[in-house]
């Protein structure tokens, strides 16, 4: 059993796996699409469902600063439907706020070019949020 993370942007979804003991998230990749074509990317999505064995998804929320939610959250909020009419699988939001500018920190400092960058970013992110999820899980339970 694992849990999927989401990093939902406008041209990809960047994608990370929990291990099994749901305590360390891993990046596991990118998968890019037409603008807002957000259905395509459900074959894919639904494939690493099954080989991981996958119970949950973590879907990053892109909130603003002040906690409100814009557009990128209506968004979002769709392609959690999605998410859930096509895979049965539970999708809980997780507050992404600032994932994508840590991931692209962690990127540049580790000398990443910007071309690896812009395929790494979004995975790193959905990396960030799943493991923040994680971590949040597991401290409710102690």
């Amino acid at each position: 059993m694992r849990y999927l993370g989401i990093d939902l942007g406008s041209k990809t979804v960047g994608l990370a796996i929990s291990d099994t003991t749901l305590t360390i998230a891993s990046s596991l990749k990118t998968i890019f699409f037409k603008d807002e074509d957000y259905l395509s990317t459900i074959d894919e999505i639904k494939n690493i469902i099954k080989e991981y064995d996958i119970r949950k998804i973590i879907l990053g929320l892109p909130k603003n600063m002040n906690n409100t939610l814009g557009e990128r959250a209506e968004i979002t909020t769709k392609y959690k439907r999605i998410l859930e009419e096509n895979t049965n699988i539970p999708v809980i939001f997780f507050d992404e706020r600032l994932t994508s500018v840590i991931s692209n920190s962690i990127l540049i400092e580790a000398d990443i070019s910007r071309k690896k960058r812009k395929k790494k970013v979004d995975s790193i992110a959905a990396q960030i949020i799943l493991q923040d999820y994680l971590n949040k899980e597991k401290n409710e339970h102690e």
